[in-house]
């Protein structure tokens, strides 16, 4: 009923205000004084920006638009991560982490960053932040329910106090309750941004600040799957479902100060520049795993879930992480030839601990990772006609081994016809919590000198008006991963061990995705596939060879047009397979050989409307649980979310 009086009191004066008079749309330059776009009273010869003066800029300088409309692959991004998340697998609450369904979204930086990558889905990197350029103040609000009580908001506000400076501001907030005994996800991302450059483009800065936290009560998974698919009516408040830890929970937090700005030695623009560059990046991350009691409870018998401890309470693991990153370059840019970026970088990170462990062999596991590498590397960037190339090559100069070629090249046959192809080789440094790592249970202990990670990859996307297609594939050499090191006599204790390994021969990869919408009247059918190959000889790299989601649903106009509506029902389903499972000590998926997950639909059934610049999403998620037998997983021992009533809206004021 909240939600019905809620979607009741947005609709209603909406679509009065829908009906006033529409004002005219002329184009007009940044140095123009602006009116609403909303505003439909004003003066006779008012003047109304275009939408596509509200520019939305990457780090790289790609620009896109902000976009108000309401499409089935806008409603897809109405979730937790405001994107689209094929390819992930949700677990239960809002604010968990993911399983990775299609490896070819894993992203990779040579670096050596802190790690715990299951905590950092909802981490926004330096390359992930936006910079904004608004003819008027812009304001977005975002409202999505969570599970059970609380609420997910992100509110973003954007304006320009001159045509030469902008400035950003926005907060994304979670808390989410959850179903399962130990389960709230409690997270905020605070984003401050500003972009600068001279009238005469001279000199150019981007800059933000960050501050990042998440928080999620661990509970390690339920203790009794078999009470969980039983289908006992007992079993369906899952308050009633065992978990192994009721009182631990992890926490991630960061800050962030970046800048990227270049200057132009000479005076005004021509056909020869020379620009100088330079970018600075310093970053502090903290990672804490915090479980005052120890012993877990599995049918009225105390286990040691991750084996022995130095200590009988209050396990309280800390890692600290700083980084400090320049990189200062010179540009020469030609109208004919392009543009060519000569660099040199610094990197320097410290990953820190409290103590220094001795071992009973004499061995040690130190206090400290600290990393200095420069590397030196060139950029060339090209565009003519319908070529769009992009071509980078870093090594170091220092001890360490890395290097990075990245190669990119677009061609635009038309609007609608695009190609995209990119070649990658990587040789990586492993991210830091694979070789060094200190916790108060004693097998979680190590201190390492794994090889750089070789990671060869080839992909092709095309773009079409009948067909999109991704395909990619990738040689990985020395691949990291944790590994289940349980004995059998830990299995039969129900204790999980798990220790990074690193795995010696080749592992081949291969995906396909294709997506095409049908439409047929109002009517629309939009169908994503993705099938995948892995060719290795041990279970490393464990994956669904095929993960589909398709969507039927209707669209219309009513009330005069005020109002457009979708509604229709989404099908996911994904075969099944050795899933891997989620380790909350380490933060980290880790490869598991014993239980198969997958082989279930999931049905969404939704109603989408949007009024003006208000987008308003209702969804029956997994509807289909109500019926079905209970064996849907998001992991082992994790089930998957039940039916639930998701609200959620996207509201946009052009002031």
């Amino acid at each position: 009923m909240r939600i019905l009086f809620l979607l009741y009191l947005l609709a209603v004066p909406t679509i009065l205000f829908s009906q006033e008079k529409k004002t005219s749309k002329n184009n007009l330059d940044m140095k123009t004084q602006y009116s609403s776009i909303t505003d439909t009273v004003k003066k006779k010869k008012s003047l109304v920006a275009k939408i596509e003066q509200y520019q939305i800029i990457t780090l790289d300088h790609d620009t896109t638009y902000v976009d108000t409309s309401l499409t089935i692959k806008s409603a897809y991004r109405q979730n937790y991560l405001r994107k689209d998340n094929f390819g992930l697998m949700p677990f239960s609450n809002v604010g968990q982490t993911y399983t990775i369904l299609q490896y070819s979204l894993t992203d990779f930086s040579p670096y050596p960053e802190i790690g715990f990558k299951g905590k950092h889905f909802n981490f926004l990197e330096a390359n992930q932040i936006n910079y904004y350029s608004a003819a008027t103040p812009l304001t977005e609000l975002f409202f999505n329910t969570s599970v059970g009580k609380g609420q997910n908001l992100d509110s973003f506000i954007t304006l320009n106090t001159s045509k030469n400076l902008n400035f950003s501001m926005a907060y994304r907030g979670l808390r989410s309750e959850g179903k399962y005994i130990n389960q709230l996800a409690s997270t905020g991302n605070f984003r401050f941004t500003t972009s600068y450059f001279t009238t005469d483009l001279r000199y150019v800065l981007n800059a933000h600040y960050t501050y990042q936290d998440i928080l999620n009560e661990e509970n390690g998974g339920i203790t009794t799957p078999e009470d969980f698919e039983s289908g006992n009516a007992d079993f369906n408040n899952r308050q009633r479902l065992q978990v192994y830890l009721t009182d631990a929970q992890s926490f991630l937090k960061g800050k962030r100060l970046f800048f990227d700005h270049a200057f132009r030695v000479n005076p005004k623009q021509g056909n020869n520049n020379l620009y100088v560059t330079h970018q600075f990046n310093y970053e502090n991350k903290f990672f804490e795993y915090n479980q005052p009691t120890v012993l877990s409870t599995v049918d009225a018998r105390l286990v040691q879930r991750f084996g022995e401890s130095y200590v009988a309470s209050a396990i309280n693991d800390q890692t600290k992480f700083e980084k400090l990153y320049n990189k200062a370059g010179l540009t020469y840019e030609n109208s004919l030839l392009g543009k060519f970026n000569f660099f040199i970088d610094d990197y320097r990170s410290n990953y820190k601990y409290d103590r220094i462990i001795i071992n009973e062999d004499g061995t040690s596991v130190s206090d400290n990772l600290f990393q200095q590498i420069n590397n030196v590397g060139g950029q060339y960037e090209y565009q003519k006609n319908k070529w769009i190339g992009r071509f980078l090559y870093t090594r170091s100069i220092t001890n360490q081994s890395l290097s990075d070629l990245d190669a990119k090249l677009k061609y635009n046959l038309t609007e609608k016809i695009k190609f995209d192809f990119r070649y990658r080789n990587i040789n990586k440094l492993p991210n830091n919590n694979y070789n060094l790592y200190q916790s108060s249970y004693v097998s979680y202990n190590w201190s390492n000198n794994f090889k750089n990670e070789k990671i060869n990859t080839l992909s092709a996307n095309f773009f079409t008006p009948w067909l999109n297609a991704e395909v990619q594939y990738s040689v990985l050499k020395d691949h990291l991963y944790f590994a289940d090191v349980s004995t059998a006599a830990d299995d039969l204790a129900k204790t999980q061990i798990i220790a990074p390994a690193q795995y010696a021969n080749a592992i081949n990869y291969l995906s396909i995705k294709a997506s095409r919408e049908f439409k047929m009247g109002r009517f629309a059918l939009d169908n994503t596939v993705l099938y995948q190959k892995v060719d290795q000889s041990e279970l490393i790299l464990n994956l669904p060879d095929l993960v589909t989601r398709n969507t039927l649903y209707y669209s219309n106009y009513f009330f005069n047009k005020a109002l457009y509506l979708q509604t229709g029902i989404i099908f996911n389903y994904f075969t099944k397979y050795y899933a891997n499972d989620y380790n909350p000590v380490v933060g980290e998926a880790f490869v598991q050989n014993r239980k198969e997950i997958g082989g279930y639909p999931t049905f969404d059934f939704f109603v989408n409307g949007r009024i003006r610049q208000t987008r308003i999403y209702l969804k029956a998620e997994h509807f289909n649980a109500i019926f079905s037998q209970d064996d849907y997983y998001s992991a082992p021992n994790n089930p998957y979310r039940d039916f639930t009533i998701q609200f959620g809206l996207v509201w946009n004021f052009f002031q």
